[in-house]
């Protein structure tokens, strides 16, 4: 039985616990009058029955006791600290009277939890002795789903314990690298494999010296560690950089300046124009008149554009130290997240709760611009900042190729297990003792013991493992990732033909893991807008009232009017034509004050009105038409508010409450006014809502709602009415999109005061709420945004980009399948891929469409269920048709080529995993594909269903963020640096600068990559192969005794210096056929999507050789040593046939490697002569030297010996030419008889002039001009790496600052100024003659 005592400890530490487990959840703590009531009085007693597991002397009265002992003994020391210091300074009393209500309401907070338990266990509740309540303190626990940051008081904040602001983006630290470097290195099967061999070798079974296995393990791991601990030396010296940068801190109602990883949440701060937030702030007061602060988020989103954020009007106060000081504000938000573009949470401030929204936050990274200085307090630090928590890694991805790569070794592994089990067989047969000469008598060990065979063949397995390690190669890797890593840096990044210029812009390999899979791509997967497009938005046409404005002729018209047949002559522009950026309109009705002179003027000025008003514009610059800029966060706003000014309206001003517009002939012809709308509300875009809408007051007091957005989220919420200009503006709607042009209808909507305050309020709590804020604002949105009238709709042009159509051709011809999966109409989409030559007259075309007649009478009915199930059914349907009329077409003798296009919403149904396969049959069978009105989410669906269900090599290519999951779902992902930011790029694996620039990724770098990998995994499993073989003959003749032929060294250095060198020369320099013919014959791109040189029948042939050459080099070495004398007429010995031996394979195999090259450069000669010049220095110093500690006495003078010999001299002459003559008839028979296409084409090109990589280059950049050779120059100058995200990325501003310090002349540039002030460089003096 248990003590009494015992019982009493486990119930005061269960007490305990309940004590510190359970949160407190009022504003206070409840303190009783008296302690006496609660140690000694009536209720402690009463209490006291056996079924009350608190009762008795031991139970709650000793626990409470306790806790009083302690709690007196704090509040002591925190009253007499309060009294002290209320003399001298009230506010340290104050605080530490808060201090100590803080501490209470710690301890105090399992109250609740005794009292209830005593109540369920029968308890006396009735009985309870009188209390009054004394509220201390405001300190309340923290809620998991959100912080509460008390701003401006660290000790407050100190109890929650919130991460500092110091960032590390180290992978290792000094007790971490060895054993995380380590694990890293070991989680490749190859090295582990290694690491067993030379445990192995350590043993009394193996018979190589340890140092056999060690010294290659040792020089792979040294150089993979050496390369880790560099890249992780430079994130550390990059992290002391970002988070010793000072910044000022509110100490003392003074600033005072700290580093960055002092900073602590809730803290006050002050950051200056130009400078970076050093954490995620909440806005609290600018030097900008109204609270605004304009900022830049380059470092995030690669986006130039500025943005503007409002503090909360309630604390615009808070600017100057001693105003500052005064801040006591509360924040709750929620917890750190990884959302850039949402943030939810309230501020606290003399008992009035404001919300907090995404226009009150500061990222970390972000730079503050056009303002003075701002003041904001800490929300989130260090890795808890959004910044951080986006600082992911592109997703790791591994090659095909690869992957491949893992079964040959798989594959070599059972090669090594079936020698050593064939060795081990022969042992336990062999070991005899009628053998006398060996010596196998009783006292033998075991592993030589006839008595045992089975030990002997098991142990006799361990040394084969040893003996046979060679056969897997060590250095593999590491030379592969060499090459890949030359090849990205030296070859992709510094492309002529792939640097654009107008830009600045060279290619970037943000990754070398995937330079193979470049080689072998098959399906290509685009966005349009900004990827096959520029993404230069021009105002083209407009439809108002019903009525169409606007006469150019756009590319994608021509492109249609070559799908329809007849001819479109170019139509020159009219007098009235007016092209500015962003504006490209020819129609004088509407020029200069015409329309009002139109059918509907009112209708006109609402349109005008709506595109001046209705956007998040920020106006730059003088205010002048002719010198403001637009700073906007698409360009299709710039274009729009461009246009709106070259109509009369001119936007020219913008505070966060009001707009100022200048308007012309409002009145009458020629006057122009100023007008200031005051903005009420702002309901933003977003890829859900697919609409964007403004309230705003007129001066005359009225108040209007403008809303652009898509055509059908615009015509669902019209009022009814007004049929004629719906029907009339929807099929304007269609002739824009079957010209390419993206459209946006313009509706709006009269506000009374008594609905508009009404529905405001309902905003205001929506945008109040922490939880669901989004979804709640949505459903406040849908309360106004109804019954519109419609005003008209927009059309704006994004040409295509150069060579597209040219691109998408030869990559067609190279066996590539391109699909465009873009958000545009159906006729868009169509004419698009007409006018970049992805479709065309000849293609047998099907159209799985949800804008038939039998699915919008399903859709007016508004039964969502209903709609579902028709959805479901009309796509199965159409599915199953096309798939069986395509394949009709496949089996015809003249079929023509096969296009799908599919939108959206048959898309989302097609995906369901019954009809998946089906879907995915067809594609499989098209030869273009087009999926328009798709989401984000449905690109990467599209992406993966190819990847996975058709195990095809994918690559996608975006620009912009919503293709970011598309991009990083393909094998292979290439962004595109445009105008819509950096975050495809910072996604991707390479960045390239227009879709052109495809062709020569693919076809040539992606190619030669391919070829020249497949080439060196090849040349890898032969030359270890060969090398290991004839160790494996020479095992027959000891009896499989497991006695080595080769020296150690020998074997230890075989592939680290004697086979190395010339291996990465062929991974780097081999070339089939120039650049030029790459692009020239696409045809030849289909070798890799076949894997021609990579299949199991091109390793079966690298190995029946590798078999043929050890059997040639082993028997003719030992042969032609069997009636060979030295010098001093002594036989040739073992160490002798085993040097020979060594030398022939060292020669045979580097002579092989001239033979698989199908370019030889004087590098080639240089690393082949002298990796075998090496290996007979090497031999001279070894067998020239001895020390006792080894077993060097075998080679002793071995090599001097051998070379006073004829044997010596017949062997290098005649083995290695008997070894490769198989080869060479081989490789004879195949060139003629089945050669692969790039020898057809070169034999075909067989007498062109031979055109040196230098020579070409030279070539190449004596086509551009002075300006363009310069602009190259300076794109290959460093670029500038951020001090304050960690982030790297290329800066255009920054190119003058790196060209002056690297003494390349490049013009001025206004944003480098302050910059080159603040560097003191001394220019160098001109001598005076």
């Amino acid at each position: 039985m248990r003590s009494e005592s015992q019982d009493w400890r486990e119930r005061r530490r269960s007490a305990a616990d309940s004590m510190r487990k359970e949160t407190h959840q009022g504003n206070g703590v409840m303190v009783p009058r008296t302690t006496k009531t609660l140690v000694g009085g009536r209720e402690g007693g009463r209490e006291g029955s056996g079924k009350n597991p608190f009762a008795g002397p031991y139970g709650l009265l000793s626990t409470v006791a306790i806790l009083y002992e302690e709690i007196n003994e704090i509040c002591t020391g925190h009253i007499q600290t309060a009294a002290a210091a209320e003399r001298e300074n009230p506010q340290v009393a104050e605080r530490g009277i808060l201090n100590l209500s803080r501490f209470l309401s710690s301890k105090m907070s399992g109250w609740d939890r005794v009292r209830s338990a005593r109540s369920r266990l029968g308890g006396r509740t009735g009985r309870q002795s009188s209390s009054r309540t004394v509220h201390l303190g405001h300190v309340q626990p923290q809620n998991p789903a959100h912080r509460t940051i008390y701003c401006n008081d660290r000790d407050a904040n100190l109890i929650t314990g919130f991460k500092g602001n110091s960032v590390s983006t180290t992978k290792f630290n000094v007790l971490t690298f060895l054993p995380k470097g380590l694990f890293e290195q070991f989680r490749r099967v190859a090295n582990l494999y290694f690491l067993f061999i030379s445990i192995l070798s350590t043993t009394p079974i193996s018979p190589v010296h340890p140092i056999t296995n060690v010294v290659p393990l040792s020089l792979v791991l040294f150089v993979s560690l050496v390369k880790e601990a560099f890249e992780d030396w430079k994130r550390l010296l990059n992290d002391r950089v970002i988070n010793g940068t000072p910044i000022d801190v509110l100490h003392d109602q003074k600033w005072e300046n700290i580093p960055w990883k002092k900073l602590q949440v809730g803290d006050i701060v002050r950051v200056k124009q130009d400078g970076f937030f050093p954490a995620d702030l909440v806005f609290l007061a600018s030097t900008n008149p109204d609270g605004v602060c304009y900022i830049e988020t380059a470092n995030l989103d690669g986006e130039t554009n500025l943005k503007i954020r409002k503090a909360l009007e309630r604390t615009w106060d808070y600017l100057l130290p001693d105003k500052a000081a005064e801040f006591k504000g509360e924040i709750q938000c929620e917890q750190p997240n990884n959302s850039l573009y949402t943030f939810t949470g309230n501020l606290i401030i003399q008992k009035q709760t404001l919300p907090l929204s995404p226009n009150q936050i500061l990222l970390r990274g972000c730079s503050l611009r056009n303002t003075e200085y701002i003041v904001g307090a800490v929300v989130f630090t260090g890795h808890e900042t959004k910044v951080m928590m986006n600082a992911m890694s592109v997703p790791s991805k591994r090659s095909t190729l690869e992957r491949k790569l893992d079964k040959l070794i798989l594959a070599l592994f059972g090669v090594l297990f079936l020698m050593c089990f064939i060795g081990a067989i022969g042992s336990g047969v062999f070991i005899n003792r009628k053998y006398y000469y060996l010596g196998l008598g009783e006292g033998v060990e075991s592993q030589f013991n006839p008595n045992n065979r089975i030990v002997v063949a098991i142990l006799t397995m361990f040394t084969l493992i040893t003996l046979y390690s060679t056969i897997i190669p060590i250095s593999l890797y590491v030379s592969i990732e060499m090459i890949k890593f030359i090849q990205s840096t030296q070859f992709i990044n510094k492309d002529l033909h792939m640097y654009h210029i107008e830009s600045d812009t060279p290619a970037l390999a943000r990754t070398s893991n995937l330079n193979e899979e470049l080689g072998q791509v098959e399906y290509i997967f685009s966005d349009k807008t900004g990827t096959l497009t520029r993404n230069l938005m021009e105002f083209f046409k407009c439809s108002i009232a019903g009525e169409v404005y606007g006469t150019g002729i756009t590319e994608i018209e021509r492109g249609s009017a070559q799908r329809n047949g007849p001819k479109i002559d170019q139509v020159k522009g009219s007098a009235a034509a007016v092209h500015e950026k962003g504006f490209n309109f020819d129609d004088a009705r509407l020029m200069h004050g015409a329309w009002r002179n139109e059918r509907d003027p009112e209708t006109c000025k609402e349109f005008f009105r709506c595109l001046a008003i209705c956007h998040t514009v920020l106006p730059e610059g003088d205010e002048s038409p002719e010198k403001i800029t637009y700073q906007a966060a698409s360009p299709d706003e710039a274009a729009l508010v461009t246009a709106a000014k070259k109509f009369g309206f001119f936007f020219y001003r913008r505070t966060p409450t009001v707009i100022m517009v200048r308007e012309s002939h409002i009145e009458k012809m020629g006057k122009i006014q100023d007008v200031s709308y005051e903005i009420l509300n702002v309901l933003e875009f977003n890829s859900t809502r697919k609409r964007q809408s403004v309230v705003c007051r007129y001066p005359n007091g009225r108040i209007v709602l403008y809303c652009k957005g898509a055509d059908t989220v615009i015509y669902e919420r019209l009022m009814e009415g007004n049929h004629n200009m719906k029907k009339a503006t929807r099929e304007h709607l269609g002739q824009f999109g079957s010209s390419g042009l993206r459209t946006l209808c313009l509706a709006y909507r009269d506000l009374s005061s008594e609905f508009y305050g009404s529905w405001n309020e309902k905003f205001i709590q929506a945008k109040s709420s922490l939880r669901d804020r989004e979804k709640k604002l949505d459903v406040v949105a849908e309360l106004i945004e109804k019954d519109l009238i419609l005003i008209g709709c927009t059309a704006i042009e994004d040409k295509l980009q150069d060579g597209v159509p040219s691109c998408i051709e030869t990559l067609s011809r190279a066996g590539i399948k391109i699909w465009v999966l873009t958000g545009d109409k159906l006729e868009t989409a169509i004419n698009i891929a007409y006018a970049c030559s992805l479709i065309n007259n000849d293609m047998k075309q099907f159209i799985i469409s949800s804008e038939t007649d039998e699915i919008r009478e399903v859709e007016s009915r508004g039964d969502p269920v209903e709609i579902a199930r028709i959805m479901r059914d009309l796509v199965k349907q159409e599915l199953k048709r096309c798939l069986e009329e395509a394949q009709c077409y496949l089996h015809s003798l003249s079929a023509p080529k096969l296009a799908l296009v599919i939108d959206g919403k048959c898309l989302m149904y097609a995906l369901d995993p019954s009809l998946r396969v089906t879907l995915l049959n067809l594609c499989l069978n098209c030869s273009s594909v087009v999926c328009c009105r798709v989401s984000p989410l449905q690109k990467a669906q599209v992406t993966s269903l190819v990847k996975k269900g058709a195990r095809k090599i994918t690559l996608s290519i975006g620009d912009g963020a919503n293709d970011v999951s598309m991009i990083q779902a393909a094998h292979v992902g290439v962004g595109i640096s445009g105008l819509e930011g950096m975050q495809a790029v910072m996604a991707s694996d390479f960045a390239i600068a227009q879709f052109r620039f495809l062709t020569d990724l693919l076809l040539v770098h992606g190619r030669w990559s391919y070829l020249r990998i497949c080439k060196v995994v090849t040349y890898f499993f032969y030359k270890n192969l060969t090398f290991t073989l004839t160790q494996f003959w020479f095992t027959f003749q000891t009896g499989f005794s497991g006695q080595r032929f080769y020296d150690d060294w020998y074997q230890s250095l075989y592939n680290v210096i004697f086979t190395a060198l010339p291996v990465i020369i062929l991974g780097l320099f081999d070339k089939d056929v120039s650049a030029s013919l790459s692009k020239k014959y696409p045809g030849l791109y289909k070798e890799g999507i076949r894997n021609s040189f990579f299949k199991w029948k091109v390793v079966a042939v690298w190995a029946f050789f590798s078999f043929y050459q050890s059997l040639v080099l082993y028997n003719f070495t030992v042969a032609a040593s069997s009636n060979s004398l030295n010098s001093s007429g002594k036989m040739i010995g073992l160490w002798d046939v085993s040097t020979m031996a060594f030398t022939c394979v060292v020669v045979t195999v580097n002579l092989r490697l001239l033979m698989a090259c199908n370019s030889i450069t004087r590098w080639h000669h240089i690393s082949i002569s002298g990796s075998i010049l090496a290996w007979f220095i090497f031999i001279f110093i070894y067998s020239g030297v001895m020390t006792p500690y080894d077993r060097q006495e075998n080679i002793f003078f071995v090599i001097f010996v051998l070379m006073s010999t004829f044997y010596f001299y017949l062997c290098l002459l005649l083995v290695p030419i008997v070894a490769l003559l198989g080869d060479f008839v081989y490789l004879g028979i195949q060139r003629w008889f089945f050669p692969y296409d790039y020898q057809i084409v070169q034999e075909i090109h067989r007498n062109d002039p031979e055109v040196s990589s230098r020579a070409e280059l030279t070539e190449i950049g004596s086509q551009l001009t002075p300006d363009e050779e310069r602009s190259y120059a300076i794109s290959q100058l460093p670029r500038e790496t951020s001090k304050h995200t960690g982030f790297a990325f290329d800066s255009p501003g920054y190119e003058s600052f790196f060209a002056l310090q690297a003494g390349v002349l490049t013009p001025q540039k206004a944003w480098d100024v302050a910059r080159r002030a603040s560097m003191r460089t001394q220019q160098p003096r001109t001598p005076q003659n």
